[in-house]
């Protein structure tokens, strides 16, 4: 695949999940929502990653703040918070010592509202990929 490729499949890929985020939601699995908005919103950074470097594959990891500043991307001081908001989704979820908490906290009106949030800085970070 050249760069172009590498690009479209981790938009599509982020597409599915952020859909599959919502679809997730409306089955009340409200920590894998979360789980799934954080998936969706790395991998939209993946791409930007391989847009700004040239390099067709993006490193292995998952801290949105980290593979934002690889990827040359600057963000205002509440997109810091956001993202370091959601980074907390993908381990939280992830590990069963911390999946209790989440789903503590993860309630409908909390997951709804923070993946309207993921929503906006999905569409936001679309918007830079050329």
């Amino acid at each position: 695949m050249n760069q172009e490729e590498h690009i479209k499949y981790w938009i599509d890929s982020a597409e599915d999940d952020l859909d599959s985020a919502f679809v997730i939601y409306f089955s009340k699995k409200y920590h894998w929502s979360l789980f799934i908005g954080h998936l969706s919103l790395e991998k939209l950074l993946k791409a930007l990653y391989v847009q700004s470097t040239y390099n067709k594959v993006p490193p292995r990891i998952h801290n949105l703040l980290k593979l934002a500043e690889l990827s040359n991307i600057s963000l205002n001081q509440e997109q810091m918070e956001f993202f370091s908001e959601i980074n907390r989704f993908h381990i939280e979820a992830r590990y069963s010592e911390f999946k209790d908490e989440l789903r503590k906290i993860a309630t409908e009106e909390f997951t709804i509202k923070y993946l309207n949030k993921i929503k906006e800085h999905f569409q936001w970070l679309k918007s830079l990929i050329k």
